[in-house]
């Protein structure tokens, strides 16, 4: 008999869709990840970079309250 794991899937974004998500450029983006106020990146490979979907969401959510 097999367990039956539940898995959520995480969406990853790429910074195209971050920017358009949140309205801000990528200068800020990188500055307000510096400073610790933004959803850090995470590295896909040698030079490529996504956000958790969720964890944009989340931010958003907290910049509408």
């Amino acid at each position: 008999m097999q367990a039956h794991l539940s898995r959520t899937t995480e969406r990853l974004i790429r910074l195209p869709e971050v920017k358009q998500r949140v309205g801000l450029g990528r200068s800020t983006i990188y500055r307000l990840m510096d400073l610790g106020t933004f959803p850090k990146a995470r590295k896909l490979g040698l030079r490529a970079i996504a956000w958790s979907e969720a964890e944009i969401d989340s931010w958003i959510a907290g910049k509408l309250t």
